[in-house]
């Protein structure tokens, strides 16, 4: 469960113009079908774009099988690399990956999901050269396949275990020979570290290609989490996998490194201690030392290790604890530098995320970026221009930007120029990139740049769609800034008002919200469910969204003030927020609802059970509705340990206030959710049943966390349209 000051004057306009048509013209009325089955307002936009070796071509797929070669320059198709349809094996594919000569590509076919991240597929080697195409493995599927630093190999796990193929040879060796479901894993993760980590990949090869680091879970401790998996079987499946829950025991975590040449394997010293984290390894530019991060247990304290891959023995060369907790890290931390003499990582401890330089004895160098805003994501290092690259909330957290700078902090340059929300996508050596950008009001333009941020030219700029909203009257969001009582700063927030209004009039108010930590729901750009909340608007519903404390691109203080009582100031930001809204002469204060999924549903939950005098409705869809049923790291990394903080988990949990319950409630869950686990959801009608009070209940066989597939979305959102309706 995750999600990722400068303050302007935004005058709240009591009558909005409609997009791009004034109000009182007709518009075509916006339905379900035309946004979950006809996908009317879905926008386009560039996917599974890799840039080449050569930093002047990229490489895309088109039509689920062939990968065409373009020029960043002139647009132009310069090749057809490869066609599926001249080979009768595979039956179409979306993932590939190229050797770092780029001379062979891994191809995935029949890719079957398991979780939020993991899959399995039937991968294929293709041969630029020869053109030919062969089976990586006959032995079953594989997952994670990866080339060698020449190319002339590939690991692979299958079945919890560590294998390599020799391209040259044509033979498969096993590495690891313990891998067990439920018990061993080796070369990948376990699920709470896909989930709350997000990595897959449990192997690395060295920068010579003659060692493969990798990750062996032991599981054996874990407790088992079952689940029902009906699938429209006479005996329904019983699907059991380890889930550590909060105050519970995780896995074991060990690293080792396995020597081709020799056919030993050595084990990485990580400390005494196992219950903590290794949330990330990587080589160094050195062959013979690997980088661990290492977390302890209430992820307040993160160090960088480097081992010797020969004996195992490991030195800590950086040290960082923090009052609240350590945000999540990526695979870009740290970043070595300078032949890995330094090294580049990202730090709150100014108050602000930042980037800092240090060298191998752990010594401070500088501080490369430095203000009271947020970088928001390290782009990369360019060590030709010894530049930096990185995105961040410099100007507003509601908006994006992408900057470079010299590795000294001299010389900050905006790439960006277009306000609202930007995401670039650089090339090999940073010669151009590809912006992906939209703002509140305006869908996604995708552009090509170089470097400096000139305009090369327009990939998609979603023309079609544009007409689209201009046809059905969207109305524009409209940010304003919300002082609550109860809080020291000023809340974000946007409302959407139908295209006809009137302030004369009252309308019912539905509110939408996230809250999470670190996450963003009010920023300047397209996307999320506008055109459901178009829809409502035309159905004269107000719509608004608030970001509560705790959410994210406003400094450390912001964001981790909620520390170890999830919940419980989120809660009364967005009550208060209702109340400042039912205010306004033209929202009705007996007509307000509020609608949440995941850490949203927890939170439209504790909203319409704590503030039953403010809240008519509640939607919750997925909800966590007891922190001790949520998993070790999410729940232990924003709310310590259950043992050592009961109060913080108990009060703040909406199983714990059924009993003020008053307006309407509609509580909606997948049977099959891994994540968010359905337990939530029926423990919480017990304690609602119990208490004698009346609700409304959804649930969809075997959908998991996200409730798709077939006609499940269209059934979720007319059910939730229809529930407004008669209740609000």
């Amino acid at each position: 469960m995750k999600r990722i000051i400068f303050y302007f004057a935004l005058v709240l306009i009591l009558a909005p113009v409609v997009h791009g048509v004034q109000a009182q013209e007709s518009f075509e009325k916006i339905t379900l079908e035309d946004i979950y089955k006809e996908r009317k307002f879905s926008q386009k936009s560039v996917h599974g774009l890799r840039s080449m070796d050569d930093g002047t071509h990229y490489t895309v797929v088109e039509d689920n099988a062939r990968i065409v070669r373009y020029s960043y320059k002139t647009g132009n198709q310069t090749e057809v690399i490869f066609d599926a349809e001249d080979y009768d094996a595979i039956p179409g594919f979306r993932r590939y990956e190229f050797s770092p000569r780029e001379d062979r590509i891994l191809i995935a076919t029949r890719v079957n999901p398991i979780y939020r991240r993991s899959f399995t597929a039937e991968y294929y080697v293709y041969d630029r050269q020869d053109e030919t195409l062969e089976p990586l493995s006959g032995e079953g599927a594989q997952r994670l396949a990866t080339f060698s630093p020449n190319g002339a190999k590939v690991g692979f796990v299958r079945e919890n275990n560590l294998f390599v193929k020799d391209l040259e040879e044509g033979t498969e060796k096993q590495i690891t020979h313990d891998g067990k479901y439920n018990h061993i894993i080796n070369g990948t993760t376990d699920w709470v570290y896909e989930e709350e980590f997000a990595i897959t990949q449990g192997f690395h090869w060295s920068p010579e290609g003659d060692k493969i680091a990798f990750y062996k879970f032991d599981e054996s401790r874990v407790k088992l989490f079952h689940m029902t998996m009906y699938q429209d079987r006479l005996y329904p499946n019983d699907y059991t996998f380890k889930y550590p829950k909060a105050g519970e025991k995780n896995s074991i975590v060990r690293i080792f490194v396995y020597h081709l040449d020799e056919g030993t394997t050595t084990e990485m010293d990580t400390g005494e201690e196992t219950d903590q984290y290794i949330p990330r390894i990587k080589w160094t530019p050195d062959n013979d030392k690997l980088c661990m991060i290492r977390m302890n247990r209430l992820q307040n304290q993160v160090e960088i290790m480097l081992a010797d891959a020969a004996d195992g023995s490991s030195q800590v060369v950086y040290r960082e604890t923090n009052p609240y907790y350590i945000s999540q890290i990526g695979d870009d931390y740290p970043t070595f530098i300078n032949d890995g003499r330094q090294f580049i990582i990202y730090s709150e401890k100014s108050g602000y995320n930042h980037l800092y330089l240090y060298d191998l004895e752990g010594n401070l160098v500088h501080q490369i970026t430095s203000g009271e805003w947020d970088v928001t994501g390290f782009t990369g290092y360019d060590d030709r221009q010894e530049r930096v690259f990185y995105s961040a909330a410099k100007e507003s957290p509601l908006r994006r930007h992408v900057y470079s700078v010299d590795i000294d902090g001299s010389d900050v340059r905006k790439i960006t120029s277009k306000e609202g929300w930007n995401d670039a996508s650089f090339s090999q050596g940073y010669k151009y990139y590809i912006n992906y950008h939209s703002t509140a009001n305006t869908p996604q333009v995708v552009t090509l740049h170089n470097r400096e941020g000139e305009l090369i030219r327009t990939l998609e700029d979603n023309s079609g769609l544009n007409d689209t909203i201009e046809e059905y009257g969207f109305t524009d969001k409209e940010f304003i800034k919300i002082n609550t009582p109860s809080s020291e700063y000023d809340l974000h927030a946007y409302t959407i008002k139908p295209p006809d209004f009137d302030p004369e009039k009252e309308y019912p108010l539905f509110m939408y919200l996230y809250g999470g930590p670190g996450s963003q729901e009010v920023t300047d750009s397209w996307g999320g469910r506008m055109a459901w909340f178009q829809m409502l608007a035309q159905r004269g519903y107000v719509i608004a969204v608030v970001d509560n404390r705790g959410t994210g691109a406003r400094g450390q203080h912001f964001k981790k003030m909620t520390y170890g009582e999830l919940g419980k100031y989120e809660t009364t930001d967005q009550i208060e927020a209702a109340r400042y809204f039912g205010d306004k002469p033209y929202i009705d204060a007996s007509r307000i609802g509020i609608f949440g999924w995941s850490y949203g549903g927890f939170m439209s939950s504790n909203c319409l059970f704590q503030g039953h005098e403010t809240f008519s409705m509640a939607i919750a869809v997925a909800p966590v509705t007891n922190w001790r049923y949520y998993d070790t790291i999410y729940t232990e990394r924003f709310m310590g340990l259950p043992q050592e903080n009961p109060e913080g988990y108990d009060e703040n949990s909406p199983i714990n206030h059924v009993d003020k319950l008053k307006g309407d409630y509609l509580l909606i869950h997948g049977t099959g959710d891994d994540n968010v686990h359905f337990q939530n959801s029926i423990e919480l009608a017990e304690e609602l049943v119990q208490a004698n009070k009346q609700f409304e209940m959804q649930f969809y066989p075997d959908k998991n966390h996200g409730i798709y597939g077939g006609n499940t979305t269209f059934h979720l959102y007319t059910r939730m349209t229809r529930f407004i309706e008669e209740n609000l």
